[in-house]
C-alpha cells in the first residue's frame, strides 16, 4: 500500500487513528481490545512513526474514528486519494464504506489493497466461493502451483516527501487515554512481545539464525514453556509488523544456506493456515462471528456467567485448563496447544457459548487475529472446517501426553500475580 502510494502521488501523508470502538467494553463486560494488545499495538505505531521519520517523513496520530478523522485531514491537506489496507471482516468493511462514502462527497479517492497474506487473494486458483471447505484440498490446490509474489522493495528516503503541513501530528495515547491500565510484565510470560517491525526482524532474525531453531520447529511447536518451542511471529504477523512474504523469503533463504526440511516446511504450514482462515472470513462474511458458524449448525449451548468466570480466570479445578487460562490472563499469551484445549473444554465440556470464548481471545491475546481466531473457534466448536464432526481434547489425556512432569501446570498455578483490573 505505502509503496503504490510513493509510485502514483507526489507525497503521502501516513496517519494512523486509534479508533475508541476498538477499547470499549464488550456486552460481557470487558474491553474488546485488553491491556496487553494494546501496549503491544502502541508501541508498533511508535516503532512505525520512528521508521518513517528515519526516512524524512512521519506519522499523523489521532484516537478518533477514521470514517471522521481521515476527510477531515483530506479536507485540509486537499489530498485527492487515500490509500488503505483492504479488509475482510464486518466491523472493518462498514468503516471502508463510510469512509468511502464521506471521501466521495468531497472529490477524493479511497483505494484499498489486499495485504497481510502469503498468497493473493487475486492468485487464487478458483473463485472465492468455491474455496474448499478443508484446509487440506485448500493447501494441495494452492501447492500444484500458485506463485508467491515477491515483496516490495522498502522506501528510501530520496523516494520520500513529507510536506509542510499546519495540522499538529497528535501523539501517541498512554494506556489511561484507551480506558485501560497497563500491565507489569510476569515474570513467567514466554517472551517479553514488543511491537514493531524492529522487534519483529529481531525476533526472527534470531530464532532462524543465532539460535538456529528452525530447524527443529516441527517437533518442537507443541511446547508448553519457554520463548523457542515456537517462533512467536503470530503477534507482529497480526499487525502487520512482519509479513508473511517476507518470513516466506528467510524460510527459502534458510533452506538453501542451512537445511531444508519438514520443519522449514511446516513453518510455511501455518501461514498458509493463517491465509486460509483470511479467505474463509471472505467467502462466508458474518457467518464467521454466530453461534451456528459457517456450517450453519444448531447448538444447545449455555450462557452461564458465573462458570464462564471461572473458565476466563482460570478457576474450573482443572489443572490443565487453569493453568493456560491463567497464562493468558497474566501475560495476553497462550500457546496453540493451550487454545485447542481450553475452547474445547469451554464448548465440549462445559457447553458454554462458544463467542464468548472468542471475544475473551480477541480481548485478551497479543497476536489476535480476527480472522484466525474466530476461525479456528468456529473450527473447534464443531462448526467450522474441520471434517470430523466432533472433535474433543481430552484435557487430562493432553496434559499427560505434553506436560508429563507437570512443568507448565506447576509454573502457572502459582497464586503470584500483578495483575490489575
Amino acid at each position: 500500500m505505502f509503496f503504490r502510494a510513493l509510485q502514483k502521488t507526489s507525497f503521502v501523508i501516513p496517519i494512523y487513528c486509534f479508533d475508541p470502538r476498538q477499547f470499549a467494553n464488550t456486552d460481557l463486560d470487558f474491553p474488546k481490545t485488553g491491556s496487553f494488545r494494546a501496549k503491544f499495538l502502541i508501541e508498533s505505531v511508535a516503532d512505525l512513526k520512528q521508521s518513517l521519520q528515519k526516512l524524512g517523513s512521519n506519522l499523523l496520530i489521532r484516537i478518533g474514528k477514521p470514517e471522521e478523522i481521515i476527510p477531515e485531514i483530506q479536507k485540509n491537506t486537499g489530498a485527492k486519494i487515500v490509500y488503505a489496507s483492504k479488509e475482510t471482516t464486518a466491523e472493518e468493511i462498514k468503516i471502508e464504506q463510510d469512509l468511502e462514502n464521506q471521501l466521495f462527497k468531497a472529490g477524493c479517492n479511497l483505494n484499498l489493497y489486499w495485504q497481510s497474506t502469503l498468497y493473493h487473494l487475486d492468485d487464487l486458483p478458483f473463485p472465492i466461493k468455491m474455496l474448499p471447505d478443508i484446509y487440506t484440498d485448500f493447501r494441495k490446490e494452492i501447492e500444484r502451483g500458485t506463485k508467491i509474489r515477491s515483496q516490495f522493495p522498502c522506501p528510501v528516503a530520496s523516494q520520500i516527501y513529507f510536506p509542510n503541513i499546519e495540522i499538529a501530528l497528535g501523539n501517541l495515547p498512554i494506556m489511561s487515554e484507551l480506558g485501560l491500565k497497563e500491565q507489569i510484565q510476569d515474570e513467567r510470560s514466554v517472551l517479553t512481545f514488543k511491537g514493531g517491525e524492529t522487534e519483529a526482524k529481531t525476533r526472527l532474525k534470531e530464532y532462524f539464525w543465532e539460535k538456529d531453531l528452525l530447524r527443529n520447529y516441527k517437533n518442537t511447536r507443541n511446547g508448553l514453556v519457554g520463548a523457542d518451542y515456537s517462533s512467536k511471529f503470530s503477534a507482529w504477523l497480526a499487525l502487520g509488523c512482519i509479513s508473511p512474504r517476507y518470513i516466506y523469503d528467510q524460510v527459502k533463504k534458510y533452506e538453501q544456506t542451512r537445511v531444508k526440511n519438514d520443519s522449514t516446511y511446516w513453518l510455511i504450514f501455518e501461514l498458509l493456515w493463517r491465509d486460509y482462515f483470511r479467505f474463509v472470513a471472505k467467502k462466508y462474511g458474518n457467518a464467521l462471528f454466530q453461534q451456528e458458524g459457517i456450517r450453519r449448525q444448531k447448538q444447545l449451548l449455555k450462557e452461564d456467567k458465573k462458570m464462564f468466570e471461572r473458565w476466563k480466570n482460570g478457576q474450573t479445578g482443572q489443572a490443565f485448563i487453569d493453568a493456560n487460562m491463567r497464562e493468558l490472563l497474566y501475560t495476553g499469551f497462550m500457546s496453540n496447544r493451550g487454545r485447542q484445549n481450553v475452547a474445547s473444554y469451554l464448548v465440549k465440556d462445559l457447553k458454554i457459548n462458544w463467542l464468548w470464548g472468542a471475544s475473551w481471545f480477541e480481548s485478551q491475546l497479543i497476536d489476535y487475529d480476527v480472522c484466525s481466531n474466530w476461525g479456528n473457534w468456529n473450527y473447534i466448536a464443531g462448526v467450522g472446517n474441520d471434517p470430523r464432526e466432533n472433535r474433543y481434547f481430552n484435557s487430562l489425556s493432553q496434559a499427560q501426553k505434553y506436560d508429563p512432569k507437570g512443568a507448565y501446570t506447576n509454573l502457572w498455578l502459582k497464586t503470584t500475580s500483578n495483575l490489575s483490573y
